[in-house]
């Protein structure tokens, strides 16, 4: 399968370091988080990771909900990241994501039907589907 946009970011320094894409677009000192006992002050991993897949899952939303007929604007639907990092057993680092759903004036139904849709379409959920635990808290805001 042949990409149709590839990314190209290069990091340096690890957890205290930065990192910079290609373009120059995205340019970013990262710092280790203070509940980790870094000192903060900076973005990290886990923060990009909730926000790219936050993004990404809304557009997915949008693009299910044109594909069910419904038009809803832009600013009727709101996804929150959270990605939490735990220690396992085996004294390794795993992920969970938490995306927190939001979608004005749509029945639950729906909103149910629209996030399995996106949950499909979305290349962050088909990547790590089966290996990182994902709860989708849906439901519909108030207009």
């Amino acid at each position: 399968m042949e990409a149709i946009y590839t990314a190209k970011v290069t990091a340096s320094g690890g957890r205290h370091g930065k990192i910079r894409s290609d373009d120059g677009v995205l340019d970013l000192q990262l710092a280790m988080p203070q509940a980790l006992g870094g000192k903060g002050g900076a973005t990290n991993p886990e923060q990009l990771f909730a926000g790219g897949y936050a993004a990404c899952f809304e557009n997915a939303l949008f693009r299910a909900a044109r594909e069910s007929r419904h038009h809803i604007p832009d600013g009727d639907i709101e996804v929150v990241g959270e990605v939490g990092l735990s220690k396992t057993e085996s004294d390794t680092f795993a992920l969970a994501v938490t995306l927190h759903i939001t979608i004005v004036g749509i029945e639950p139904g729906l909103i149910d039907e629209l996030v399995a849709r996106a949950d499909a379409i979305c290349p962050y959920s088909n990547a790590i589907r089966g290996n990182v635990e994902v709860r989708k808290l849906a439901h519909s805001g108030v207009s």
